[in-house]
């Protein structure tokens, strides 16, 4: 035989081993063949039967399923033989091999064979056993296992070439397998503990060695090199599990995925000679072997030019056909075990998830885990069933970053289906997904985006998605960042999209200011959605730039919801418009609607049988925004006839509804649109009449005693603004109604005061006040005493200041003014005395708490007391002598000795008696006349002209004049007043400027006269007055003017 024909016999044997140094080559002697020869010979016989072992521990483990009886012994069997594998895998592949390698795997094969003929005595198709039976199968089961540990017991050291894990492991099972012990309805838990405690401290000992003997990568999975024996080594396994390194030919097994691959029983001939990998779709040649289709297909077209006879790649024949035929068989035996292999390697990953000793471990498990689900959907289904989709949700609270993003991609595929979808339902996973949305790393932000999105396509999951705090707001704020981050921006919109199934979840983006899917719900749904969105619309404030957009996009579909017979829906669209007329530009939007006619007649004429009046409350409520806003209410037509809502017509019908009994909502609303007409002089005529007419007034004061706070509001404001036209008739009114005037006074919260409080005091302030029989109510109530009170809490601060603070001074201030103006009361008269009322005004002069209206009334009553001096200063009679203020000790008119005591008693130099703040109400006794020049600085006119006109009673013809020019000139008065001139440009003010300043010309002193003559102010505002003044003031202007010589004397010529 030649030497090519021999190396050719012996190619079939040599391919065989898959070892690059068995691999024959030219120049090899015949020796070395036959050497190699029956070196592959031996170690077929190895590979054989470790495979046969290894095909029997998979029939017994299949057969343990179907066993009746002690299924915990048996099942523990199964348990213990799948543990076994890896160990005689290792010896097959290991270049180690031990010289009693044969010995080993014979005495196992014996085992397993014997545990295999136990299991099938027991199988549930076998006759019935005997208690006794059972009991010696349970005693040999034992036998076995133990057998089998003895076994392993004797694998020397070398054969793991160093690698400590693996001998630790072999160890550890060996030592469990000896010690094993088992009995009926399951193992002997001593036995067990004992055993656990071993294994407990031994794994303890390893733990410290770990980091040092296994060498983790972080990089993506890497699958399978060329060499069809990377296979993974027990030097992997660790645990009950694969994991580490292997390294053959440089070729390694880095992480887990990799090595789990082939944890099933694997055989040669699922590995394609050419590709030496597991095959997908094996089909058979001519020549009998067997290969992956598209490599075989891929070496047959190297020789498709036909320069080269086609020939098989493993036996080197030469073909004729080029036919492929699919190995059927093969292909089914491959498939089978590929789902085996793959459900073992969920039951190893899901024992890595559970250790997570390291997060390289639990990365490689959650990556094997994402290829596994990838391949089928069994696979999906049974991570399910074993609880691996729960379980991973606990990772998304992990400190490692990569963890996080790797199980929420994982859990992204896993809820492709609702039963995931259920499971995470019942977890956390939902709120710490949305934690993640907020995270700082876009790769985790990204990742929770598409589990969200993923877990979105459930309806039944959208509600727990959208009530997580938080959740939608970052939604909608991360959909409008497209420019930051337009991967996030995309599954946002998308996620929102999916939530808006569910109608909270509507509300809940409206109330985060996304209004478009309610806008277009609203607009575009079915009458249930159309009247649930009106709703939500209803319930919640919006800014008013979003009201604008609402009435652009919904008044059309709300004026139609109001038309329907259906109540809900109408009940809900009032409920929307009133939320939207609220906002000033929204209202005008709805009037081009045509929305008010629809509210006249919904409040005038429109009956529903069995509707509650909530449809009249809320349409008055719309036409009193609309009011409220500013449009011109004369252009407002109510109906076909040519009625706008300032005629009387309309108004009329409003009054009428008043006087019925109507909610307290309604009756605020009705006064609200009222109140809007009163503003134009045309409409506020109508308004006065038609009350007249109808008689409401008394009906709009009881109002006043409603236990509704803004009733009492509207109503006290009403009557305020009616005040100026019919306010003898209120003030009348109001006496004749029970508990007042005193409950508008009384009703106070000393923490707190209220718009109530201040509406209440401030009616009573703008009554007339000439009105005796208001004026004698109050006294008469003893309220004064308790008005004084709060003025004097205020001004100490005692009171807990608000806005409405000063508003409420200002009118309890108004109600003391009212009694300066009916003093020819005796009663009053006494009361005013009795209160020192000019004490209160002249101290309210300085201390207004910040309102330029408590001094100007405050002034106001000074004036009108300062009036009454006159007439209530008399001659002395004997009396106590008096303090004598600053004024007074330097202008009196004389003294007079008291005859029984002979004191002087001091005279008033201008009311030529005797006088005191509290009695006469003497300005120049309650020093007020500094304080009133004070005013005179001030930067409102009202205030100026209040002062002045308080100052003008001291210049009355009833006084001595030239007594109060001398007292004034002491306080530079004329200086004061021609500052007036100079800040001032008011009618009113310079009329009473001009009035004090002619009394300064006729009856003071040279110095007076000077300081007026050398004013340069003066002229032009006297010019000025003279041209454009009333009759009063150009008179009072004139006489000025010819007193500075300004212009000609009459009465002189005439005398001439």
């Amino acid at each position: 035989m030649s030497r090519a024909a021999r190396q050719f016999f012996f190619f079939p044997f040599l391919t065989t081993l898959g070892n690059d140094d068995y691999t024959p080559h030219k120049g090899m002697t015949e020796y070395e063949l036959l050497n190699i020869y029956l070196l592959t010979k031996v170690k077929d016989e190895k590979i054989i039967l470790t495979e046969s072992l290894l095909a029997s521990i998979s029939e017994v483990m299949s057969s343990v399923v179907a066993v009746d009886v002690e299924q915990e012994n048996f099942m523990e069997l199964g348990s213990y033989l799948h543990r076994t594998s890896p160990a005689i895998m290792e010896l097959r592949v290991t270049e180690n091999a031990p010289a009693n390698a044969t010995e080993i795997l014979e005495s196992l094969s014996t085992n397993i064979q014997h545990a295999k003929e136990l299991v099938a005595k027991c199988s549930s198709g076998a006759r019935s056993i005997m208690d006794d039976e059972l009991k010696n199968i349970i005693e040999q089961l034992e036998g076995v296992i133990n057998d089998i540990g003895e076994a392993l017991s004797k694998i020397p050291p070398s054969t793991f070439h160093n690698h400590e894990y693996a001998e630790t492991a072999i160890r550890s099972l060996s030592r469990e397998m000896r010690n094993a012990r088992f009995q009926e309805n399951g193992i002997q838990q001593s036995d067990m503990v004992e055993t656990k405690l071993e294994n407990l401290s031994l794994e303890e000992k390893e733990s410290s060695e770990e980091k040092s003997l296994v060498a983790i990568s972080n990089e993506e999975p890497r699958r399978l090199g060329s060499q069809k024996d990377e296979t993974p080594r027990l030097v992997d396994f660790l645990k009950g599990m694969y994991y580490g390194a292997h390294e053959n030919n440089s070729h390694s097994f880095s992480t887990l995925p990799q090595l789990a691959e082939y944890i099933e029983p694997l055989y040669e001939t699922f590995f394609c000679p050419l590709t030496k990998r597991i095959m997908d779709d094996p089909v058979t040649i001519e020549s009998g072997a067997t290969y992956e289709r598209r490599a075989i297909a891929e070496w047959f077209e190297e020789f498709k030019d036909g320069s080269e006879a086609l020939v098989c790649p493993i036996t080197g024949m030469k073909l004729q056909s080029r036919v492929l035929n699919t190995n059927i068989a093969l292909k089914t035996t491959i498939a089978e075990w590929k789902e085996r292999n793959e459900a073992t390697r969920i039951r190893v990953a899901r024992t890595a998830l559970s250790l997570a000793a390291s997060e390289a471990m639990v990365l490689d498990a959650i990556r094997d885990l994402q290829i596994l689900v990838r391949k089928r959907r069994y696979n999906k289904e049974q991570m399910h069933n074993i609880g691996i989709t729960k379980l991973l949700t606990q990772f998304l609270e992990h400190e490692d970053l990569r963890v996080r993003c790797e199980a929420l991609d994982i859990l992204r595929l896993l809820v492709e289906d609702e039963d995931g979808k259920d499971i995470i339902a019942k977890t956390k996973a939902i709120a710490e997904t949305i934690k993640m949305l907020s995270s700082n790393h876009s790769s985790e932000r990204h990742a929770s985006l598409s589990f969200l999105l993923e877990l979105s396509k459930s309806e039944l999951l959208l509600e727990n998605i959208g009530s997580t705090a938080g959740c939608i707001l970052m939604l909608i704020t991360m959909k409008y960042n497209e420019s930051t981050d337009a991967f996030a921006a995309e599954k946002a919109a998308e996620t929102l999209k999916n939530m808006e199934k569910c109608p909270k979840n509507i509300k809940r983006m409206a109330q985060n200011g996304l209004l478009e899917p309610l806008l277009t719900h609203l607009v575009d749904g079915s009458e249930e959605v159309q009247m649930e969105m009106a709703s939500y619309l209803g319930e919640f404030v919006l800014e008013h730039d979003m009201k604008t957009r609402v009435a652009e996009r919904t008044s059309e579909a709300l004026i139609k919801m109001v038309h329907s017979g259906n109540s809900l829906n109408r009940k809900a669209a009032f409920k929307a418009l009133v939320q939207i007329s609220s906002h000033h530009p929204s209202s005008k939007t709805l009037v081009d609607a045509g929305v008010v006619p629809i509210m006249i007649e919904e409040m005038f004429t429109r009956r529903i049988h069995n509707e509650p009046m909530d449809s009249k409350e809320e349409a008055a409520a719309v036409l009193a925004n609309i009011l409220e806003c500013g449009i011109d209410p004369e252009s407002l037509q109510v109906n076909k006839h040519g009625h706008t809502i300032t005629s009387h017509y309309s108004i009329y019908n409003v009054a009428h509804l008043l006087r019925c009994s109507m909610p307290d909502e309604l009756n605020v609303n009705l006064i609200k649109i009222l109140l809007s007409l009163t503003k134009l002089p045309k409409p506020f005529v109508t308004v006065v009449s038609v009350i007249k007419e109808a008689e409401v007034c008394h009906t709009i004061i009881e109002f006043l005693n409603s236990p509704m706070e803004e009733l009492t509001i509207a109503a006290a404001k009403l009557l305020i603004t009616l005040s100026t036209h019919m306010g003898h008739t209120i003030a009348e009114g109001l006496c004749k109604t029970q508990g007042q005037p005193e409950s508008l006074i009384m009703a106070f919260d000393a923490n707190r005061i209220t718009k109530k409080h201040a509406v209440s005091v401030n009616l009573l302030a703008k009554l007339p006040y000439q009105s005796l029989t208001l004026n004698l109510a109050i006294v008469e109530q003893d309220i004064v005493p308790i008005i004084l009170n709060r003025i004097r809490d205020i001004q100490k601060g005692e009171t807990r200041a608000t806005r409405y603070a000063s508003i409420y001074l200002e009118g309890l201030v108004g109600i003391l003014v009212r009694f300066t103006t009916t003093l020819y009361d005796p009663e009053i008269l006494h009361m005013a005395i009795e209160q020192n009322l000019t004490s209160v005004f002249t101290d309210l002069l300085v201390r207004t708490a910040g309102s330029d209206e408590v001094q100007r009334l405050a002034a106001v009553g000074l004036e009108n007391l300062s009036s009454h001096s006159v007439n209530l200063s008399k001659p002395p009679e004997i009396m106590r002598s008096k303090r004598k203020s600053f004024l007074a000790k330097w202008f009196s008119l004389g003294s007079q000795k008291d005859g029984r005591r002979g004191k002087r008693i001091q005279l008033c130099p201008v009311h030529r008696g005797a006088c005191s703040p509290a009695t006469t109400f003497c300005l120049l006794e309650s020093k007020a006349v500094e304080r009133l020049m004070g005013c005179l600085e001030h930067e409102n006119p009202k205030v100026v002209e209040a002062a002045l006109s308080a100052i003008c009673t001291l210049l009355d013809e009833r006084v001595d004049v030239e007594k109060s020019v001398e007292v004034l000139s002491e306080v530079d008065a004329v200086r004061h007043v021609l500052g007036v001139l100079r800040d001032h440009r008011e009618d009113g003010v310079w009329q009473k400027s001009f009035w004090v300043i002619e009394r300064f010309l006729m009856r003071g002193g040279d110095r007076d006269t000077s300081d007026i003559s050398n004013d340069r102010v003066l002229p032009s505002a006297l010019v000025n007055a003279f041209h454009r003044g009333d009759s009063s003031t150009k008179q009072v202007a004139e006489n000025i003017l010819r007193h500075l010589n300004r212009m000609p004397n009459f009465s002189d010529n005439l005398v001439k």
